[in-house]
């Protein structure tokens, strides 16, 4: 990693734009970054670490003001970071969150927070090459990029003030959350919860089984009532248990044998007794019974007299029953003769003669008017028709003036549907104008887009052509050089060919008395002609990028000329107004056909109005003659009809009343000979009833009647008959059977004191079974207990060991029980990273303190019996002995710092295998070192500078300004402060 800018504006104590060229700053590899206390140097730190991570290291990311309180409302806070990432180069930019005065009303308003990541030179394949603007997106792609957390960022980067000198003071529990964050060994804790977890769960596990088995030992307790003896071992009691239950089994089931053998001898002698008894009581009930039918002879008689004269009385009922069907015959037909008089308003004792012409003369009446129906039907249908007419013509007469209006509003339609078909076509004719102009609009949009581009090339072409002029003159100075250093050997070169004796090629002279000598880093032939050759080849490159040059040129210039003075936003706001004139036209155009087929319909609805009016007009007309005609022929058959109906409302009304009073009158003839033959029946059937009461022996028919009986009383009677002689024979047959013969009534049983023994007999068996069936459930209770308790017992074992072993393990691992050194596995792979730290930093350590100190690591336990392993002492090269690192002294502490500092970030990057840190930032300490320990330091920190690497040191101490050339030196002030490169 290797920054190359930052851009701060609105930060911290920054109130304007400030802009850090790590480049120029890291030209030396080695720079100073000091100014008065409070005026933002760790500032600047924590500007590079939000650009990144987005927070900022100590107690100050925890605080969340990072904007500057002095800067204007409307400049916005920002931080922008350019660097290099694995060959990657990238520009960061963010916002943080902060409050701003409301652009309308008062009060305050959040600003959100903002992020984006644009790749500088090309994305890698794996990324969008617009970038990325979502805040999480870019703090998962710096973290990816850089290998590393926020946490090991501010300790291998960024080398805190004060925070090592407190991190190698600090005790175990301290350096471990350090360590932890550091190296990621979260995984190890969660190995140690898990262990604690599984010993909880297995101890719960184990705790459970051993309730079960003390349930079940209560509960054999509780069942057997035996109580469980502390010096007895517990399977021993469990079989004396066993063994008890069984015996007392036994003895309850022989118990149980001789008291239900003496039950059943009770129970035999019970039931003779029961059935003697049964005998003597039905001899007594025998006997009882027949002296209760004696006593009561005579009522029995009665109840056969009864019953015998409502039999003798049944023919006379039926004749008198149709005696009472005459007489309602005869009344019914009296009513009816009532009835039809009231109807007929006559008397109704009438001659039937004379009711019968009556109805005669009303027929012939009503058949007189038979031939005037047809013509009432015929008036109420032209009444109809009269009325429909009269509805036609107002019809017929609104909808002419429905027409005569709009004939009115024709012609102003017409002119309206002309001016919009005018308004299509102008339309249709300015649509092509518009497209053009919005086509030659997007072209310069377009090119408005392009010209950044363009200039970006430009730039880059422009800077390649002057690397190439100065590449090419760089080559023809160094063939000129070779030309004059060739020329000036020329002499002795060619003295090498002269021979004595021979002419000198040059002044054709034999004798050659000074030959030229050669000179120092002689040039030859070959040197000369590869140097003009590579001459040539930058001579050539640089008219290439001359060429390139001046076609990017052409191109920025043909992008400005073409747009002139105006701008992206203006063109783009005007291609939005052309295409909404665009959609406005077309819309217009294709609405051309649609809008001359309505002109047209208009202007040939003229002549269909017309001739809708004269078509309308002619019906109208003929309708009003119609009902005119009409209306004279009903009003003449009217006068026929009224004479014809009289009272009624119609004809049809007077004949069917006519007809209906025929018809009554004919009911009433009826009526009169039905009550004249219902008298006559009722007389035939008097004299039958009167005759049928002498046949029966009856002196009348009262006395016939008033011996009728029920059909239920009769049943009654026979049933009460034949149960008083089924019980005078059930008795006589039962003291005349061979049972109960010589059982005497007087007998005495003996039956309460036998029934008193067989039920204690009972009783006793019964409490035996009981007990012996408890004896039973208890021996098979205790069995099955057992049963389980062996098994519990049997599972218990293994499951106890098995817990021993796994809360020993547990222990260990969570550095108790017998762990010695008493270091959790966490701590202990945390001791290994401390070892590699230790080793690193001793390197530096030995070499800043003359060899004198160095980093001892310590596994041993705490204190009391505290957890250990994350140990660090100094060995005193003076004394040989080990001492804490809290007997150093300032600046004994700043080198011990400085070098676990240094350790640390080595072992973190090796750990992380993030990206190669081309960049480290040390803040403060300086200021307690001497003259030559600082000599020590700075020999450090020059080795860092290896391999290109960029320190940059943070320090107010004025000696540090005398021994590091490049500086940026932060100025505080009322108005913000600023920064000043000093070289």
């Amino acid at each position: 990693m290797r920054l190359h800018s930052l851009e701060i504006t609105a930060f911290g104590p920054y109130r304007d734009h400030q802009l850090v060229d790590f480049d120029r700053l890291g030209a030396d590899g080695l720079f100073l970054l000091h100014g008065d206390t409070g005026a933002g140097k760790t500032t600047l730190l924590d500007a590079v670490a939000f650009a990144l991570y987005g927070s900022v290291p100590g107690a100050r990311g925890q605080v969340k003001r990072l904007r500057c309180d002095t800067a204007a409302p409307d400049v916005p806070t920002k931080v922008a970071l350019e660097l290099t990432i694995q060959g990657q180069r990238l520009r960061v930019e963010r916002s943080p969150e902060y409050e701003r005065p409301k652009k309308r009303g008062d009060g305050f308003t959040t600003q959100p927070a903002k992020a984006s990541l644009t790749w500088v030179g090309g994305a890698p394949t794996e990324y969008p090459p617009e970038g990325l603007t979502r805040i999480d997106e870019v703090a998962r792609t710096v973290q990816r990029l850089l290998g590393m957390t926020v946490e090991q960022f501010f300790q291998v980067v960024m080398l805190p003030q004060g925070e090592f000198a407190k991190f190698l003071r600090s005790d175990t529990a301290e350096r471990e959350q350090l360590l932890e964050k550091l190296f990621g060994t979260q995984r190890f804790g969660e190995v140690e919860r898990w262990f604690v977890e599984r010993r909880r769960e297995r101890g719960r596990e184990v705790e459970a089984q051993t309730q079960q088995v003390r349930e079940l030992l209560a509960r054999v307790s509780q069942v057997s009532g035996a109580v469980q003896e502390s010096d007895v071992d517990d399977q021993t009691w469990l079989e004396d248990i066993e063994k008890s239950a069984v015996r007392e089994l036994e003895g309850a089931q022989a118990e149980q044998s001789r008291l239900r053998r003496e039950r059943e001898a009770a129970e035999a002698t019970l039931a003779q007794r029961r059935e003697l008894a049964d005998k003597v009581r039905r001899v007594r009930q025998a006997n009882a019974t027949l002296a209760e039918v004696a006593e009561k002879q005579a009522e029995h008689d009665a109840w056969r007299a009864e019953r015998e004269a409502a039999h003798r009385a049944v023919p006379v009922l039926a004749a008198h029953r149709a005696v009472r069907r005459a007489e309602q015959e005869r009344d019914k037909a009296s009513a009816e003769v009532v009835a039809a008089a009231a109807r007929c308003e006559l008397d109704a004792e009438t001659p039937v003669a004379e009711l019968r012409s009556l109805a005669g003369a009303k027929r012939e009446e009503a058949g007189a008017l038979a031939h005037l129906v047809p013509e009432a039907q015929q008036q109420e249908a032209d009444r109809r028709r009269l009325s429909g007419l009269a509805e036609q013509v107002a019809r017929d007469e609104q909808r002419e003036a429905e027409l005569l209006d709009q004939q009115t509003a024709l012609p102003d339609r017409i002119s309206a549907a002309r001016q919009q078909v005018e308004e299509s076509k102008h339309a249709e004719l300015r649509l092509d104008t518009v497209q053009a102009k919005g086509t030659e609009v997007a072209e310069l949009l377009t090119a408005a887009r392009e010209l950044p581009t363009a200039q970006q090339e430009l730039t880059a072409a422009t800077t390649k052509a002057q690397r190439a002029v100065d590449a090419h003159q760089q080559a023809r100075d160094l063939l000129q050089d070779l030309r004059a250093r060739r020329l000036a050997g020329m002499a002795a070169e060619l003295a090498t060919r002269l021979t004595p004796g021979e002419p000198c090629p040059v002044c054709g002279s034999a004798e050659h008395p000074e030959p030229g000598k050669p000179v120092g880093d002689p040039v030859s032939a070959e040197d000369e002609e590869k140097a003009q050759l590579d001459e040539q080849a930058a001579h050539s490159r640089r008219e290439q990028a001359a060429v390139a040059v001046q076609r990017a040129q052409q191109k920025v210039d043909a992008l400005l000329e073409r747009l002139g003075a105006r701008t992206e936003s203006e063109l783009a706001a005007e291609l939005a107004e052309l295409r909404a004139e665009r959609d406005a036209l077309s819309s217009a155009a294709e609405q051309l056909p649609q809008r001359t087929k309505h002109l047209a319909e208009l202007e040939a609805s003229t002549e269909r109005l017309a001739e809708q009016l004269s078509q309308l007009r002619t019906t109208l007309a003929a309708a009003k003659s119609e009902h005119t005609t009409l209306l004279s022929t009903v009003e003449k058959r009217e006068a026929r009809l009224r004479e014809g109906r009289g009272d009624f409302p119609s004809i049809a009304d007077r004949r069917t009343h006519l007809l209906d009073l025929a018809t009554r009158l004919d009911q009433l003839t009826a009526a009169r000979t039905a009550r004249d033959d219902a008298e006559r029946r009722l007389a035939e059937q008097q004299r039958a009833l009167a005759e049928a009461a002498t046949a029966a022996g009856f002196a009348d028919p009262a006395a016939a009647l008033a011996a009728e009986r029920s059909e239920g009383r009769i049943a009654q009677l026979t049933e009460a008959l034949a149960e008083v002689e089924e019980r005078a024979a059930g008795a006589r047959a039962a003291l005349a059977s061979a049972e109960l013969a010589g059982v005497d009534a007087a007998a005495e049983v003996g039956l309460e004191e036998a029934t008193e023994a067989a039920t204690t007999a009972r009783e006793a068996a019964e409490r035996a079974a009981a007990l012996a069936h408890r004896a039973e459930q208890r021996q098979r209770d205790i069995a099955e207990l057992a049963e389980r308790l062996r098994g519990a017992w049997a599972e218990l074992g293994p499951a106890l060991a098995e817990h021993a072993e796994l809360e020993a393990l547990a222990d260990v691992v969570n550095g108790r029980g017998q762990n010695a050194r008493k270091m959790s596995l966490r701590a202990y792979v945390l001791a290994a990273r401390l070892e590699e730290v230790a080793v690193a930093a001793t390197r530096r350590l030995q070499r800043m303190s003359g060899g004198r100190y160095s980093f001892v690591h310590s596994d041993a336990a705490g204190a009391r019996g505290t957890r250990g392993g994350l140990g660090l002492d100094v060995l005193d090269d003076y004394s040989g002995k080990v001492r804490p690192a809290k007997t150093l002294s300032g600046g004994e502490s700043f080198l011990a710092s400085l070098s676990l500092a240094l350790g640390l970030a080595d072992v973190v990057a090796a750990e992380t295998g993030g990206a190669l840190l081309d960049t480290l930032f040390i803040d403060e300490g300086f200021g307690t070192l001497d003259a030559d320990t600082l000599d020590l330091v700075m020999d450090t920190l020059d080795e860092l500078r290896a391999g290109g690497r960029v320190v940059g040191l943070v320090s107010h101490v004025e000696e540090m300004r005398q021994r590091i050339a490049v500086r940026l030196r932060v100025r505080k002030s009322r108005e913000g402060s600023t920064l000043e490169l000093q070289t």
